[in-house]
């Protein structure tokens, strides 16, 4: 009887133990990068995106979009219509070292998942390809992307039935690392340095978000400047930024200062650009009275906030659904 007793109660505490282990495997896949981001290889910024929450809000799927002729074939040959199919992306950005280069200034690795029809994608590729390698049990296509004058190779490859991989470097390299994540991606923490040094930052339940030197597709002279305004920051200031659904679309944007003096300067000239931002756009509703005033960008704007947080500069702002909607919605053509 005592012999049971202990085999029952050896029995109940494996079973715990177990069950425990369980729970910590869940926990700690539930906190670690998205599986797409895990594969990018090393890069000066990573940027994701989660696109079923974005396609369930705004319903962009199922707006009627304007396709190149390139496009509409490619459509056509694989099957695949990336608004409806595509689940999620990530990218890499990789700072070239010849900003006059076929590359400029930034060039790019992804790797999407979604809903693909691999026969159908590889036939179509193959027809397109320049060259074929076989890497890691993989076929890599390489196709010349350009305008005749410069040409640049991009490569692709499929990782799986719901998984592509893709890079537009001079190099196999990138492509290569991401394959080779890919044979090794059983951790849920690996991944690239940068992912493991900044991804604990961004905030929990981010459907979006970007890490690192995220002004680098807007770098111009070594400062960002986006849509032709000069932000008071160099290009390789480091960022952690992010979008989640709280009611409405937070965005957050981190800037990590080297120290806290750098911090409160950063805080203070883009609260002054923000209040600047606020007035033109004031200036300008004023100046179309009879136009019926935006509500969404309106209230952009007024959610608009900075503060200083040790050696961070935090921005945040409320985005409405509607401008999301708006902004997915392409313009019929004929109308400004």
């Amino acid at each position: 009887m005592s012999l049971m007793r202990k085999r029952t109660r050896y029995s109940l505490l494996l079973m715990l133990a177990l069950m425990a282990a369980l729970v910590v495997v869940l926990v700690l896949r539930k906190a670690a990068p998205p599986e797409a981001a895990r594969l990018l290889p090393e890069s000066d910024a990573i940027v994701y995106a989660n696109l079923k929450p974005l396609r369930a809000a705004t319903h962009f799927d199922r707006t009627q979009v304007d396709r190149s002729p390139d496009y509409q074939r490619f459509i056509d040959a694989t099957g695949i219509v990336p608004e409806r199919d595509l689940d999620c992306a990530a990218f890499a950005l990789h700072r070239m070292d010849d900003p006059n280069g076929p590359n400029g200034p930034v060039g790019y690795s992804e790797v999407f998942e979604g809903r693909f029809d691999g026969e159908r994608l590889a036939r179509y590729l193959a027809t397109i390809a320049t060259a074929k390698e076989s890497y890691s049990g993989h076929d890599i296509y390489t196709i010349a992307v350009g305008d005749g004058k410069v040409v640049r190779p991009f490569r692709i490859a499929q990782l799986g039935y719901d998984t592509i991989a893709a890079s537009n470097m001079p190099t196999p390299e990138q492509i290569h690392s991401i394959l080779d994540r890919h044979r090794a991606a059983a951790s849920p923490f690996s991944g690239s340095s940068l992912l493991s040094a900044w991804y604990r930052d961004v905030p929990a339940f981010s459907s979006a978000w970007a890490i690192g030197h995220i002004g680098l597709p807007f770098s111009d002279r070594g400062y960002i400047s986006i849509f032709g305004l000069q932000l008071p920051l160099p290009e390789d200031t480091t960022f952690v930024a992010s979008l989640r659904y709280l009611g409405t679309l937070h965005l957050r944007i981190e800037q990590i200062a080297p120290t806290e003096a750098d911090a409160a300067h950063a805080t203070e000239t883009l609260a002054s650009l923000i209040t600047l931002v606020k007035s033109v756009t004031q200036t300008q509703a004023q100046m179309h009275r009879n136009a019926p005033p935006d509500a969404g960008v309106h209230d952009l704007m007024e959610s608009t906030k900075i503060e200083q947080h040790k050696d961070r500069a935090v921005v945040t702002a409320n985005i409405p659904l509607e401008l999301i909607r708006r902004l997915a919605t392409p313009t019929p053509e004929g109308r400004p």
